[in-house]
């Protein structure tokens, strides 16, 4: 009875031990998965965080190259502004100096200067001091250019920078042209000042009324002067 007891106890404890080593066995296992599962995970977040860092990186380096490309487009545009400014600049002289040789047909405010032969006193000796002369219609015509006259024309005849005037008898020849008096000058400009330059005193006016030559002049609110026809 003794012995069949000691088996019975022994048999308890064993089957207790084998219980407890089976649990354990399991325990590790389960500790073991969930360790495994875990690694996964933070691998898989480990390599996330590495792609947004690259993402990042990568956005930052095209934001840089962005901001090059805007900044190159931006001298581009500063240029190309004043290379709009030289040409405008360019197309605006040249339209002057298409004027000023009278290629184009212009149209503008100006005045209207007229000089006539002055009345002829017997009791003098020379009746060409009371007539107009070429050097009479320079002076005006210089002095109208001085004043910033754009266009400038003696009886509808336009004069450019080649033009020549020359007395011939009673008449004034201009490039070829016999203009007899009275001479109508007329030029386009800003009126306001192209009348006061002519008006000053001990100027123009006051020089020509002392040579016994008739002034008169007037502004214009429109002056049409057709273009130089030929070389």
């Amino acid at each position: 009875m003794k012995r069949k007891g000691r088996h019975v106890i022994f048999s308890l404890i064993f089957l207790v031990l084998g219980y407890m080593l089976a649990f354990s066995f399991h325990l590790t296992q389960t500790d073991n998965k969930s360790s495994k599962l875990t690694n996964k995970q933070w691998d898989r977040d480990l390599n996330l965080h590495n792609q947004i860092i690259a993402q990042e990186e990568k956005n930052r380096k095209l934001q840089q190259e962005l901001n090059e490309k805007q900044a190159s487009v931006l001298d581009i545009e500063k240029e190309l502004a004043k290379e709009e400014k030289i040409f405008f600049n360019l197309a605006e002289d040249a339209e002057k100096y298409r004027m000023f040789v009278g290629k184009v047909k212009v149209k503008g405010k100006g005045v209207k200067i007229t000089l006539a032969d002055g009345e002829y006193d017997p009791s003098k000796e020379n009746v060409n001091n009371y007539i107009v002369h070429e050097h009479h219609i320079f002076k005006v015509i210089n002095e109208l250019y001085i004043s910033g006259a754009s266009a400038i024309a003696v009886n509808g005849q336009r004069i450019n920078h080649s033009s020549y005037i020359m007395c011939n008898g009673p008449v004034i020849e201009i490039d070829g042209n016999q203009h007899p008096a009275p001479f109508v000058i007329t030029a386009i400009g800003d009126p306001d000042v192209l009348y006061s330059s002519l008006n000053l005193n001990g100027g123009i006016k006051d020089l020509l009324v002392n040579e016994n030559v008739e002034f008169s002049i007037e502004k214009e609110e429109e002056i049409v002067m057709n273009p130089i026809l030929g070389n």
